[in-house]
């Protein structure tokens, strides 16, 4: 039938619909080939149900004429056995040729009918398939642009920290160490200078000087108390 054809021609229709999409679209915009697909495989899944709807009426056409003519060739039988019991020949013959042919015809349908139920339900069977393709690219469309914009963020953080210049950076650094390592090179040097400058070594022996004689002064006193205390013990002693 003019339907396997039809199905054929949509196996056919898309296994070559991605190729027609070459150059740079699907680079520049991959959402937009998605949804062309998508959108196409919709009109195809139309087209296909259109396809189905048809073998149905077929099939339901064709079981109503087998019903109508087997219940024909019973009414013949019953009256085929009534002119053959009134003897009436010619009718009989007559209604006997009308059986044979509607019997030839519903062989006939009988075999139509079962071809077009196995043809239904392959449709049927299609029409699933085919809408379960359908939800699956638009899935994998859904999955596919989040890694793109995944895969664009990384490269996009990639360039930037690519195009970075880390020796400026470096440099500066280098110059505020280099400019704190001397200034505190001139802090330790003025530090050593101070420490060995005439000023500072005449305080050192001034204060030197200042604590030995302030400690000789101590001592004399220390040693006059120690004599007069002497001298008072003795005075007591004499006049006994």
């Amino acid at each position: 039938m003019a339907e396997g054809g039809f199905f054929s021609r949509l196996s056919n229709l898309w296994r070559g619909f991605l190729s027609v999409f070459v150059g740079n679209i699907e680079k520049e915009n991959p959402e937009a080939v998605y949804e062309a697909a998508i959108n196409a495989r919709k009109e195809q899944y139309k087209e296909l149900k259109k396809a189905v709807s048809g073998i149905i009426v077929l099939r339901n056409k064709l079981a109503a004429e087998l019903e109508e003519k087997s219940k024909k060739i019973r009414d013949l039988e019953l009256q085929i056995a009534t002119a053959v019991e009134t003897e009436e020949d010619d009718v009989a013959l007559v209604l006997i040729q009308r059986k044979d042919e509607l019997t030839s015809r519903v062989s006939e349908v009988e075999r139509e009918l079962q071809k077009a139920k196995d043809e239904a339900e392959t449709a049927k069977s299609s029409i699933v398939t085919f809408q379960s393709e359908i939800e699956k690219l638009e899935r994998e469309k859904v999955s596919m642009m989040a890694k793109k914009e995944t895969a664009e963020a990384r490269i996009q953080i990639q360039e930037t920290l690519d195009g970075m210049s880390m020796q400026a950076d470096i440099k500066a650094l280098d110059n505020v160490r280099d400019h704190i390592d001397r200034l505190k090179a001139e802090a330790d040097v003025g530090t050593e200078l101070d420490d060995a400058g005439l000023e500072k070594r005449l305080a050192k022996i001034q204060e030197k000087a200042g604590t030995a004689s302030a400690r000789a002064q101590l001592e004399a006193m220390k040693q006059a108390r120690t004599a007069g205390k002497a001298k008072a013990a003795e005075g007591p002693k004499k006049s006994m």
